[in-house]
Parts: structure tokens; C-alpha cells; sequence
């Protein structure tokens, strides 16, 4: 079998180790593309009225991201290798450059019982309720939390169960996004995790804390996640966050969000989600100076593993942020809104 044909077709392979271990190995994948066009047509390309991540793009079709995820386990050990190719791979790994671009997640685990299961290397954060890989998102475009808090966290944490509903993450890592971390000061992350037995409610309290690349900045943040399902058709989506930034020898300022998810799904084939979204960065600690709203309803169309998202957008500002076709320097309008077509597929 040629390297291609293992990256491209969906497999899963089990044979014997030896008498006692089975090792097992699966490729799963996914793509998605879109087309995005801001009401307010603007013709320079750095005023696409876009602020967060990976749609920043006017009245074009782009591709956004191809992954391959490769999986291997054997005994209590496992392994997990996530390339993603395009520009949305590029963003979630701005920090790096060359063939470590490529590389959303890389890590081995070690399971030693039921109940603790450490991990060595590069994953995605556990930090708000948005996912890098858009056929996790109902929504397409993204929300200011997302864009503005931690991708990927590089370092080692372990999971440990404390009950049947209740768990417990702790880990040490790098500074936030970046792989490479000489001489840097870590960063100390956190999660704490339950839910009800019938797992209709869901809580995850997360942290992330420490210093920056740098180390000039104390870095602290604060996040909570909670998911509940109210029936087999409607379901909500809480997250909250609050991020400190301390310069050396200055006060600390911070920014926060708070967005809820309405998810209806009146057929397996069928579904809505309304998403609103708070994000106050008064305190320009994001580079706004300012808070902002968005109102995103999102239609997601199933066939099998094809999802279509038609989604309208409406972003405002306390202040002017957003650009109007006939502005030639600074932005006049407080709102903007955008259309989005969005496909993704997985395997």
C-alpha cells in the first residue's frame, strides 16, 4: 500500500502484536471551503470588516482547510499525528513557519490505569467552546473568544477520573501557541470537568496561566463551558471567559466574552443555530478599545457526511470599527453584516 493511498482512503487496521496486544490504527480526515461576502463591499483588501479568525476574505471562494488525522494505539500506549493544510491551518499555527505549520496536533499518551492518562506533546486548547476543525462548529465563521484566546497548548498534562460524572485535567506547557518554547517561562493549565449520568449537562471550568513568550506579561485565564441538552431536537451552548494580561510593572487589564448557542434540529437532516456573543476589550487589551456584538444564525443541511451552512452575520460596536464602501481612512460604522456559505466534509 502507497503512502497516498493510506493518507487518502478511510481505514482502519487491527493485527496481532503478539499473543497478549493488539495494536490498533485509523485515518480520519476532513475539508472545508467557503464563500463570504460583507455587505458593505469595500474594494481594499484590508477592509473586509472581518476581526476574527480564518474568514478574513471579501466576496471570494476560498478553501480552508484539508486535515489528515492519523491514530495508532497499542496497550496503554497511543499516539496521535493532525496535519492541516490551508489557510485556516496557517492561522491556528501562526507562531510557526515551515513544516511545523502543518502540524495541528502531535502527541503520545500513556495510560498506566482506568483512571489517570497522561499526555506529551502538542494539542488543541481545552480552553472555550469553539473547535479548530470547522465540522465541529455549527456555526462556520467564528466567534471573538475563540480568535482572541489559545489555540494550541505544547507541553504535558495528565487526565485523571476523580468519579463516574467528574474528571480533572492539569498540565505544564509553553507559553500559549507557540511549539517551541527555549528559555521561555511555562504555562500551568487546568480543567475541571462533570456533568449529570445521562450526560444532558455537561461543565468544563478551564484556566490557563503564566507568563508570555517573552516573560514580560503575567498571563491568566479564566473559561467555562456548558452544554445541555433539553431534548433529541433543541440544545444550548454557554461560554464564558475573562482574560488578564499584567505588564511588568504595570496593572492588569482584561478583556471578556459571553456567548450562548441555541441549537435546533427539527430533522436529522435539518438544523439551526443562533449564536450571540458578547465581547468588552474597553481595556484595548485585544486591540479594540472598545466592546463589540455578533449575532450569527447558521442552517446546517446534512447529506451523510457533507454538512452546508448558508449564515448570515451582524457584527456592531459601541464605536466606529467597521469600514463603508465610501470611507477612505478610518472606519465610520459601528455595524456591519456578512454572508457566509459553508461547506465541510469529514471521514
Amino acid at each position: 500500500m502507497t503512502i497516498a493511498a493510506i493518507v487518502v482512503a478511510p481505514c482502519s487496521l487491527v493485527y496481532a502484536q503478539d499473543s497478549t496486544k493488539k495494536a490498533t490504527f485509523s485515518v480520519s480526515g476532513s475539508l472545508d471551503a467557503y464563500y463570504r461576502f460583507n455587505f458593505a463591499n469595500a474594494k481594499d483588501s484590508f477592509r473586509t470588516n472581518n476581526y476574527t479568525s480564518f474568514t478574513n476574505t471579501q466576496n471570494s471562494f476560498e478553501l480552508g482547510m484539508a486535515s489528515v488525522k492519523l491514530d495508532g494505539s497499542i496497550g496503554k500506549v497511543a499516539a496521535t499525528i493532525d496535519l492541516g493544510y490551508g489557510t485556516r491551518a496557517k492561522e491556528f499555527s501562526y507562531n510557526e513557519s515551515g513544516s511545523l505549520a502543518i502540524v495541528k496536533q502531535a502527541f503520545v499518551t500513556f495510560a498506566p490505569s482506568g483512571k489517570i492518562k497522561f499526555t506529551f506533546g502538542k494539542w488543541a486548547t481545552h480552553v472555550g467552546y469553539e473547535l479548530l476543525d470547522a465540522y465541529l462548529n455549527r456555526n462556520y465563521s467564528m466567534d471573538y473568544m475563540f480568535s482572541y484566546g489559545p489555540f494550541s497548548h505544547t507541553g504535558l498534562k495528565a487526565d485523571i477520573t476523580l468519579s463516574s460524572t467528574f474528571a480533572l485535567m492539569v498540565g505544564v506547557a509553553n507559553p500559549t501557541d507557540y511549539t517551541s518554547g527555549s528559555f521561555a517561562k511555562k504555562n500551568f493549565l487546568a480543567q475541571l470537568s462533570g456533568g449529570t449520568k445521562n450526560g444532558k449537562l455537561k461543565g468544563f471550568l478551564n484556566y490557563v496561566g503564566g507568563k508570555d513568550y517573552f516573560g514580560d506579561n503575567n498571563i491568566n485565564q479564566v473559561d467555562l463551558v456548558v452544554t445541555g441538552a433539553i431534548s433529541d431536537k433543541f440544545s444550548i451552548g454557554y461560554n464564558g471567559t475573562v482574560k488578564s494580561v499584567k505588564p511588568k510593572g504595570g496593572d492588569a487589564n482584561s478583556w471578556w466574552g459571553s456567548a450562548l448557542y441555541l441549537n435546533v434540529d427539527p430533522t436529522s437532516v435539518f438544523g439551526l443555530t443562533l449564536r450571540g456573543e458578547y465581547f468588552d476589550d474597553t481595556k484595548t487589551v485585544a486591540g479594540f478599545g472598545t466592546s463589540l456584538f455578533d449575532a450569527t444564525l447558521s442552517a446546517n443541511f446534512k447529506i451523510d457526511n457533507l454538512t452546508i451552512i448558508p449564515e448570515f452575520r451582524l457584527d456592531s460596536a459601541k464605536d466606529p470599527l467597521f469600514y463603508k464602501n465610501s470611507d477612505t481612512d478610518s472606519p465610520t460604522a459601528k455595524s456591519t453584516g456578512t454572508f457566509i456559505l459553508g461547506a465541510t466534509y469529514h471521514f
